[in-house]
């Protein structure tokens, strides 16, 4: 297993491609949402791309999260897993590399609401009302500045 955060401009043309397409199967396909994945934000230049591999660089996308450098948070999103890397524990790696790359400043998510404890577990906790987003049930979640 290979995990990494980077920004855009290392993202080579085929790890954009597993990026996005493992995002669209996701998100798209399985959950049904067809949103506008593509928001212009993915090329931000603080934005950070945290890729769990199997293997070296170059081997198979397991999971994806995006860090985005907002003005005062970091905002955490994009979290998945490959439908066959679910249930062998690589969320929590995943989770840690991409909070270690959010210093100095509060990290945001909005956790699909099962997941909620989930988040917790890394010191998140619930700063609003569920919402309902592309139809699934959301949480905003806050984890306040680490000491």
């Amino acid at each position: 297993m290979n995990i990494a955060a980077i920004p855009f401009a290392t993202l080579d043309p085929a790890g954009a491609y597993a990026v996005w397409r493992l995002r669209q199967e996701v998100f798209v396909v399985e959950q049904e949402c067809p949103y506008p994945d593509l928001d212009g934000r993915d090329t931000e230049p603080g934005t950070r791309h945290v890729l769990l591999r199997a293997g070296e660089d170059d081997g198979d996308l397991l999971g994806y999260a995006r860090v985005l450098d907002d003005p005062t948070v970091w905002r955490i999103g994009r979290v998945v897993l490959a439908p066959g890397a679910r249930g062998r524990g690589l969320a929590a790696p995943l989770m840690e590399t991409a909070l270690s790359v959010c210093p100095d400043r509060e990290v945001v998510l909005d956790a699909q609401s099962p997941l909620a404890s989930f988040y917790a577990g890394f010191g998140f906790v619930v700063e609003g009302e569920e919402f309902l987003e592309d139809g699934i049930a959301h949480l905003p979640m806050r984890r306040p500045l680490q000491a």
